[in-house]
């Protein structure tokens, strides 16, 4: 089992991400689960999404402890001791920004990734919602899931602004970074 929690601001599309990326791994014939922890925040606020893969059901009903991978939709939010407390040595952290972008630590014992989400939700017309383009990035930077797979999802799921999604989720697989 592989464990992922995504981290972003209210408006960024953090649960509908974990929900596409959920079902693209569905699709893949994985077993996910999925759950997300917010309130009725404003835009702008933390939002907390969970996400869970197996070959077998997952039977597991908490949060997240040590994860596998941490996805920060905005590197504001990234913070240093959470990342030793919660990620799993040679964990992976992709963030949506550049790589100057990360708070100043040594991160040398992870796998990093970086994508310019809002560059990306900018070109094709999103705004504000990156969550497409950092799919699109994830699917290349963990190896886990082809974009054709999440592309397949993106068309069932997304009823609006179809096209600006799948092109938000190929940018974000050509343009990320891996440094280390």
């Amino acid at each position: 089992m592989f464990e992922l929690k995504f981290c972003g601001r209210g408006g960024q599309g953090v649960v509908v991400a974990s929900q596409i990326l959920g079902n693209s791994f569905f699709q893949a014939g994985l077993y996910p689960q999925c759950y997300s922890m917010y309130g009725g925040e404003r835009r702008g606020a933390p939002v907390v999404s969970f996400l869970r893969v197996d070959e077998n059901k997952v039977l597991l009903k908490c949060e997240v402890t040590q994860a596998d991978e941490l996805v920060y939709f905005d590197p504001s939010l990234v913070q240093v001791q959470e990342v030793e407390s919660l990620l799993k040595p040679g964990g992976r952290i992709l963030v949506g920004g550049k790589p100057d972008s990360l708070p100043g630590a040594d991160y040398a014992q992870y796998q990093l990734g970086f994508v310019d989400a809002h560059a990306v939700a900018g070109q094709v017309g999103l705004g504000r919602i990156v969550n497409t383009a950092i799919l699109g990035a994830y699917c290349r930077f963990s190896g886990r899931l082809a974009l054709d797979d999440l592309i397949a999802t993106i068309r069932e799921s997304v009823p609006a602004y179809l096209e600006p999604n799948i092109e938000a989720a190929r940018l974000g697989y050509a343009e990320v970074t891996m440094p280390n």
